[in-house]
């Protein structure tokens, strides 16, 4: 085999190669990501029953329903739909109405939201960037104040 060919086999293996490991890690990783949704691409795409999502949004005014235990239900709106979230745990301190939210979980039938995590804002001006896209595309999002913090 001539040095040439020799060279040309050697890039075409090292190619094969690395377009496995890519494909390889892209397969393991396939599980680890979660896509994070608005309300309304929900409702516009649909989300398969069962899969691990990120929903974002507000938590809709008086649609907080305590149940038994640490059992809790709310409604999560981008003002344009709302999804029903269902959860069983300790809500985070800074949790309430017309605040907002994101929450990891799936569905569990097509109404309603089964959540296993929930993460409420932390300051008076922080917004999750996914929610605060997502309100700023339905136009509740007002933009950045002066100190160059966001509000909504």
């Amino acid at each position: 085999m001539r040095h040439r060919n020799r060279r040309l086999a050697t890039i075409a293996v090292a190619g094969a190669v690395l377009v496995g490991a890519i494909a390889l890690a892209m397969f393991a990783m396939k599980d680890a990501l979660i896509y994070f949704y608005s309300p309304t691409e929900i409702a516009e795409e649909g989300v398969d029953i069962g899969e691990r999502i990120r929903v974002g949004g507000l938590v809709v005014e008086g649609s907080i329903q305590p149940g038994e235990g640490q059992y809790v239900a709310f409604r999560v709106t981008d003002t344009a739909h709302d999804i029903l979230i269902e959860y069983d745990g300790i809500l985070p301190d800074l949790f309430r109405e017309g605040q907002g939210v994101v929450v990891e979980g799936a569905f569990q039938t097509a109404d309603v939201f089964s959540a296993e995590t929930v993460l409420a804002k932390h300051d008076e001006t922080y917004m999750p960037p996914e929610v605060a896209e997502a309100l700023q595309e339905s136009g509740v999002w007002q933009g950045e104040g002066d100190n160059g913090e966001s509000e909504y």
